[in-house]
């Protein structure tokens, strides 16, 4: 779940929960239901907000470098890589 997302549930579940009129969709609790998508959507923002820390790229980056000699014109060859293992 994005930020964006994670904004639009706390959104949608705010209206639910306090600005459509109750009893508006029979058979639902849309007080219950507007907490429960505010609570989802504030979880979600953590999560991605925490996932997207700038300490969590850094922490997993990979970095690889190779030299190996060309058997034809015995030039020795340099390769740096560099990767980030995050999600």
């Amino acid at each position: 779940m994005r930020i964006g997302s994670s904004i639009f549930l706390i959104a949608l579940g705010t209206i639910l929960a306090w600005a459509v009129a109750p009893g508006l969709i029979p058979f639902v609790d849309q007080v219950l239901v507007g907490y429960i998508l505010i609570a989802v959507g504030v979880i979600g923002l953590i999560a991605s907000l925490m996932l997207a820390s700038p300490g969590r790229s850094r922490s997993r980056r990979i970095s690889e470098t190779r030299s190996v000699v060309d058997p034809n014109t015995g030039e020795r060859i340099t390769r740096n890589e560099s990767r980030d293992g995050g999600l």
